[in-house]
């Protein structure tokens, strides 16, 4: 598990409610006690990074914690911001006479689902891209797995969309059919295309560079959460996703009492079993159920002291 503290990048997910934000912010804190630089992003819209440092975080970069800066994207201003930057190329690129339609037609589209998406996209793309001169680690504390699997794969779908724009504007000035624009050669709006594929080439380049970034699964021992976490495994590995470890939170300890908590221990040693089997290929941590909620520093240092103990691999019980 201490090969987490070689990547550059980490996106931590899993199931919601089983502790992705806990664990996220307990690795982001291990590495900034070590003197690193580290960038804590939030994407999911529930935002508990404020809620578990104590601290407010915004959508502006902070520092929390000597070393330790935090950024919770807010997927609607990040929309309005994509699709205003949207405005300002096509007005590059059209001459007056259409660009009010042309803006009209954009507005329309940011009504339509998927827009947020690919706003939060644009922005965790860029803090991948060009943040890396100025962190030793960026982690993402993901939403939960449907969502975060639907942005993992936002640069293959938004890589073939963009080369089908580029053929239909290809075959446009081909035929002599393309629309008024403003501009000289080469055609702006094949080289806007040409350079929003290019970046997305980029992040996806990064997502599936295994010695800089990293994907790390959370869950509970449980059956909902095991078998959620077994299918984004293969999902990410069927991407080329990096999965470098699975970190089983909430694990009862092992020196209680009464009926109740035996029965729950029993259930518990098959799930742990289980856990063991179907994920013998990936590093594996166990976390022990705490007395209290975890929140706030003291807590949170708990468990970042275990994440960095180079023993942290063992299991429990």
């Amino acid at each position: 598990m201490r090969d987490l503290f070689k990547k550059r990048i980490l996106f931590f997910g899993g199931k919601g409610g089983v502790g992705k934000t806990t664990c996220a912010s307990a690795m982001a804190l291990a590495r900034a006690k070590e003197g690193k630089r580290v960038l804590l992003v939030s994407t999911d819209p529930a935002h508990s990074t404020s809620d578990i440092f104590e601290k407010p975080f915004s959508r502006e970069e902070r520092e929390i914690y000597p070393g330790l800066t935090g950024i919770e994207i807010d997927a609607d201003f990040e929309a309005r911001r994509y699709i205003d930057g949207v405005k300002e190329q096509i007005a590059k690129l059209f001459s007056s006479s259409i660009l009010k339609e042309a803006e009209r037609q954009i507005e329309l589209a940011s009504t339509m689902p998927g827009v947020e998406e690919v706003a939060l996209f644009d922005r965790m793309g860029e803090l991948m891209v060009t943040h890396m001169d100025s962190y030793d680690l960026v982690v993402f504390d993901t939403a939960p797995t449907g969502h975060t699997m639907r942005l993992l794969r936002m640069p293959e779908l938004m890589a073939s969309w963009i080369e089908a724009l580029s053929r239909r504007r290809r075959n446009l000035m081909k035929f002599g059919q393309n629309i008024e624009q403003a501009g000289s050669e080469p055609d702006p709006i094949l080289a806007t295309l040409e350079r929003r594929k290019e970046k997305l080439e980029g992040v996806r380049a990064r997502l599936m560079q295994h010695n800089f970034t990293g994907f790390v699964l959370v869950l509970v021992p449980e059956r909902l959460p095991i078998e959620e976490s077994a299918r984004t495994a293969e999902s990410l590995r069927d991407a080329n996703v990096n999965v470098c470890g699975i970190l089983v939170n909430r694990v009862l300890p092992d020196d209680l009492e009464g009926d109740f908590y035996l029965a729950r221990r029993r259930q518990e040693q098959t799930y742990r079993e289980e856990i063991r089997r179907r994920f013998a290929g990936y590093p594996l941590m166990w976390i022990p159920q705490f007395e209290t909620d975890v929140y706030g520093l003291k807590n949170l240092e708990r468990i970042s002291e275990m994440l960095a103990r180079p023993d942290n691999s063992a299991p429990l019980g």
